[in-house]
């Protein structure tokens, strides 16, 4: 089985949370979408360590396979945050564009952020612990 990660997830992969590591290492591949991919050098450029986190965090990356944006993301995303307006649900961007990129691809994201759970299931297939 392979899986995406989010953001916080590949956060605490990287500081080394024991229930997120053993649950990455049961995936056959791991994917991240190119909003975590920036999110996550943000955060490593923004830290106090910032040249042993950057580097730590360009390593993470190059063992995942990135997912990018294209055209059918960008419908997906459109369909979504029309969807989440409707519901009354809105939810933060960067999480919508995430969503979007695992659903174009047919790839379950693997997230605790409850954020995730407001969008439709036909939508986004989630992976908790």
């Amino acid at each position: 089985m392979v899986v995406a990660l989010d953001s916080n997830t590949a956060i605490d992969f990287l500081r080394g949370v024991d229930e997120i590591k053993s649950k990455v290492f049961s995936f056959k591949e791991i994917y991240l979408p190119v909003v975590v991919c920036g999110e996550l050098m943000f955060g490593a450029a923004n830290a106090h360590k910032q040249s042993k986190n950057q580097t730590t965090t360009l390593e993470f990356i190059s063992t995942c396979k990135i997912l990018s944006s294209n055209l059918i993301v960008a419908e997906l995303y459109a369909k979504i945050r029309l969807d989440l307006k409707k519901k009354g649900t809105p939810i933060p961007e960067n999480y919508i564009w995430i969503a979007s990129i695992c659903s174009a691809n047919s790839i379950p994201l693997f997230t605790q952020d409850s954020h995730f759970k407001m969008i439709d299931s036909k939508y986004l297939q989630l992976i908790e612990l």
